[in-house]
């Protein structure tokens, strides 16, 4: 998440235009198209630690090449690479809580999960444009040293020990083939309505986060102030993942605290087509409460959905990822397009696929602990 706030800095030296940093910012959801069905699959049958060490690794290696980007396309290509070795990353980290964690648990912990995702957003943002570029030497350097983040997370893995369920889920994924986990998690229904309601948000998430910072800076206010708004996202969705996600452990409900956080994202981005000034901070932060809570608790729900369990739970969330990536995809470069003929129209944009999302996924079934044990109980 330092892209966004070093976007200015990068456009001015490659000479990229409004729709060429949508683009190559849409390259890593772009990229993880081709990698989120396929690396829930490995994980399931491979096991969680090889994984996300290997993933940690290539990161580290990825993140740092993009400080030789020289045009729009070397960017693009990179940005690819990086995609394809970050996305699998959440995943990753969702399907090992769900692992460690069950119950009335698991919101939570996916929660605290979310919420450290959201720490790296806000200092992400915070520091990236406006301390580390100027005190490392430019844009290059900042991405070069962020790769060593990589190798970091590589060598602590690498260190932990081994999942406390290692034995069990590793001989039940070695029985379980490819094509089967595929066909087995594709019949599910309720999974497709979340994936699709996970398209229509990650529209505007990937789209909204990539544009805010260039948006404010163009209606005139400072680069650090326009950076902070972003970074007041990113505190936001730290400050609002757990409790949202205690809140649906609690109620043993997840779908209402779905739809709250829905229409949080909604009001927050619908209002920013029409704000320049001060009203700008509550609007992001109402974004910021809902989006980091939104993605814990819909990949939580896929977790709990029937039939998928420990076993399918890689190749369920392979899917969700996958599609939700569609939307990051398409959103960036659209928003852009959009907000070059008017910049209101990028966030109605944004905030009409949202309310899109909240439609389709009031298909899914609830998978709280209440409505469990109302079924178990009948």
């Amino acid at each position: 998440m330092c892209m966004p706030v070093l976007f200015d800095e990068i456009s001015k030296e490659l000479g990229l235009n409004l729709v060429e940093i949508g683009t190559a910012w849409g390259m890593v959801s772009f990229a993880g198209i081709f990698t989120a069905f396929t690396s829930g699959m490995i994980a399931d049958r491979f096991g969680i630690k090889k994984t996300i060490s290997l993933v940690c690794l290539l990161m580290g290696i990825s993140g740092a090449l993009r400080g030789l980007a020289f045009d729009f396309i070397s960017l693009s290509v990179i940005m690819f690479l990086f995609g394809i070795c970050t996305v699998p990353m959440s995943f990753f980290c969702h399907k090992a809580i769900g692992e460690w964690f069950t119950g009335r648990e698991l919101g939570m912990a996916n929660g605290v999960l979310a919420m450290g995702m959201g720490g790296g957003i806000t200092l992400g943002t915070l520091l990236s444009a406006t301390v580390f570029s100027p005190l490392l030497g430019g844009w290059r350097n900042v991405l070069f040293v962020y790769g060593i983040l990589g190798l970091v997370g590589f060598i602590l893995w690498i260190m932990t020990k081994p999942n406390p369920y290692r034995i069990e889920v590793t001989q039940q994924a070695e029985t379980i083939p490819f094509r089967q986990s595929l066909s087995h998690v594709i019949r599910i229904k309720s999974i497709w309505f979340m994936a699709v309601a996970w398209i229509c948000t990650s529209l505007c998430r990937g789209g909204f986060s990539g544009y805010l910072p260039l948006y404010l800076r163009g209606v005139g206010w400072p680069a650090t102030s326009a950076d902070g708004a972003l970074s007041a996202l990113g505190l936001a969705s730290v400050i609002g993942v757990v409790p949202l996600s205690l809140l649906s452990d609690r109620l043993g409900r997840r779908k209402v605290v779905v739809y709250a956080a829905m229409l949080l994202i909604f009001i927050g981005i619908g209002g920013m087509s029409f704000s320049k000034g001060p009203a700008v901070w509550p609007l992001v932060i109402m974004v910021g409460l809902g989006q980091e809570a939104l993605a814990a608790l819909l990949i939580t729900m896929i977790m709990e959905t029937d039939g998928v369990g420990t076993k399918y739970s890689g190749t369920a969330l392979g899917l969700g990822t996958m599609m939700s990536l569609l939307g990051g995809t398409i959103g960036p470069p659209v928003g852009n397009a959009l907000a070059e003929i008017n910049p209101s129209y990028a966030f109605i944009f944004w905030a009409v696929a949202v309310l899109a999302g909240l439609v389709i996924f009031r298909f899914s079934k609830e998978t709280g602990w209440r409505t469990r044990k109302a079924i178990t109980t009948g």
